[in-house]
């Protein structure tokens, strides 16, 4: 379990995230399209995952822009950015956004890539929901950097992230 703030207020995570070296655990995640989406879909790829609670707050909308941006830049890497929200809202985000450089994944119907990699938040407003972490992987999934940001509001740290690529 990973103790993490709200605007200051302690809140749980259902674990901790994978440890660096390892490899990804494989997942089924549902795409705008209402396509199923897994690891296996996105091999020969490095990734980005950039997951958080909901598209429709300000800090994860600012993350999806700045990994859209960055995302442009670096070969063979996908940004996949996963969140419990409806597919539909994703999909409507990304629109209104004119973001073509990330892959929104939702993990909405069981949670079940949230408690997987130990990021469900367990407690307080946002119980259920995933917190906001960054999990990036190499070609062969194995991981090679993870972040708990510590507190919600904040955003994850992009440069380190892609310096991990």
């Amino acid at each position: 379990m990973a103790i993490i703030t709200l605007k200051g207020n302690e809140i749980n995570t259902s674990g901790s995230l994978p440890l660096i070296g390892e490899k990804l655990h494989n997942f089924s995640l549902v795409a705008v399209d209402l396509s199923t989406k897994t690891l296996t879909d996105f091999s020969g790829n490095k990734l980005v995952l950039n997951i958080y609670p909901s598209v429709d707050t300000g800090t994860c909308a600012a993350s999806t822009r700045k990994f859209n941006e960055l995302a442009s830049s670096v070969s063979n890497t996908k940004v996949l950015c996963i969140s419990r929200d409806l597919p539909f809202a994703q999909n409507r985000f990304c629109g209104a956004e004119n973001l073509e450089n990330v892959i929104m994944l939702s993990d909405f119907n069981a949670g079940k890539f949230g408690t997987d990699n130990g990021l469900q938040i367990t407690n307080g407003p946002l119980a259920g929901l995933h917190s906001r972490c960054v999990i990036v992987i190499d070609e062969n999934n194995t991981i090679l950097y993870t972040e708990q940001v510590s507190e919600i509001v904040d955003e994850p740290n992009y440069d380190a992230a892609l310096a991990a690529l």
